[in-house]
């Protein structure tokens, strides 16, 4: 872990979230910041900086990242679908440099995926 990452400060329980789920390699828990009427954010607990930085020894915790996603998001109420977001690096828009998958949705549609 790293002592000066905001998401590693809330998996040492320094830093207080509103927790959807937690086990021992991943922490799921709902954005400061909401775009959505729902949006949470999936977290390893191990500091991985980026999806650029992850490497094949992170493919078990990737996996469970994603195969929790559909689980989550329908245990917060998002049954008719939701948009999963991965922002890489700094063109990427990525504000926290540890990994983490936004999972965004809410009654209405949430338009198009990027605005031109």
């Amino acid at each position: 872990m790293s002592q000066d990452c905001i998401f590693c400060k809330i998996v040492r329980g320094e830093i207080p979230c509103k927790k959807v789920y937690e086990d021992d390699e991943i922490l799921a828990f709902h954005d400061i910041r909401p775009a959505a009427p729902v949006h949470f954010l999936i977290i390893p607990k191990q500091h991985i900086e980026s999806l650029a930085t992850a490497d094949m020894s992170h493919q078990a915790v990737l996996g469970r990242m994603l195969a929790k996603a559909g689980e989550l998001a329908v245990s917060q109420g998002l049954t008719d679908g939701f948009r999963t977001i991965v922002n890489t690096g700094r063109v990427g828009c990525q504000e926290v440099y540890h990994l983490h998958i936004h999972i965004l949705g809410g009654p209405n549609p949430l338009g198009p995926m990027l605005a031109h």
